[in-house]
């Protein structure tokens, strides 16, 4: 909806694929044929595909930009600059401290923010369920390009030392059954007391869908940025949308 409603404020209007079922793709058509004829339809292409690297395969084929609205457990780079820019406005991001809480190993919108990161001197605490750890080849990239990779067991650990805290779902069909995960999410809950201490400027983001990892009371915080980080997708996406087809 996002993408659909900064096409809209721009003045243009969104096609969609529609249900799965309901199209050539049932039918067994490839990713590269549909971008082929979907080229053909439009300016652009947001493409959000369960399969990493399906976005990276689609803009091989397609005559028009393409853009990854998020690749299986891959990347999601629009979500990123939205993030950036939430950040950006409440402080420098240049050298900050910031906490990636939750399924570091599947999810994208933390793999895409921490590459973003270390262009800016960063300083990354993470916080996962074991096995969920942020990927091994990602964080020896990061590594690589000089930055600083503080891993934590315990969330009270982080709350106090931390500029931006980046929560993340922690998905149930990752656990065997629901009493596991439930045992380990609740170990990850962000409550009003937790924050006590916490940095004045602190500001907690989630790229949303939120289940039970931010408690509701945290909403009315002065922290609680993820609703407005939420609307800022929209003019992000729009200056994307508007590069790339000028």
């Amino acid at each position: 909806m996002s993408f659909e409603s900064a096409m809209a404020r721009l003045g243009g209007t969104s096609l969609s694929v529609g249900s799965i079922e309901a199209c050539s793709i049932a039918k067994g058509e490839t990713l590269a044929d549909t971008v082929r004829v979907v080229s053909g339809y439009a300016d652009a292409i947001v493409i959000r595909h369960p399969k990493e690297g399906a976005a990276r395969l689609a803009a091989e084929f397609a005559t028009v930009p393409v853009i990854n609205a998020g690749d299986g457990a891959g990347q999601h780079p629009s979500q990123t600059l939205l993030d950036l820019y939430t950040i950006r406005q409440s402080m420098a991001i240049d050298k900050i401290d910031v906490a990636l809480i939750g399924d570091l190993r599947y999810g994208r919108t933390a793999h895409s923010l921490a590459s973003a990161l270390s262009l800016y001197n960063a300083r990354l605490h993470t916080l996962s369920p074991k096995g969920l750890e942020l990927p091994v080849t990602l964080a020896a990239e990061l590594c690589d390009k000089g930055m600083d990779i503080v891993e934590h067991d315990n969330i009270n650990e982080i709350i106090r030392d931390v500029d931006v805290l980046y929560v993340t779902r922690i998905q149930r069909e990752r656990f065997p059954d629901s009493a596991s995960y439930f045992n380990v999410a609740s170990n990850y809950r962000i409550t009003p007391e937790l924050l006590c201490g916490a940095r004045s400027h602190l500001i907690i983001l989630h790229p949303l869908p939120r289940i039970d990892e931010i408690d509701p009371r945290v909403d009315e915080l002065p922290y609680a940025r993820y609703f407005e980080q939420s609307r800022n997708g929209v003019p992000v996406r729009m200056a994307m949308l508007m590069e790339v087809m000028q």
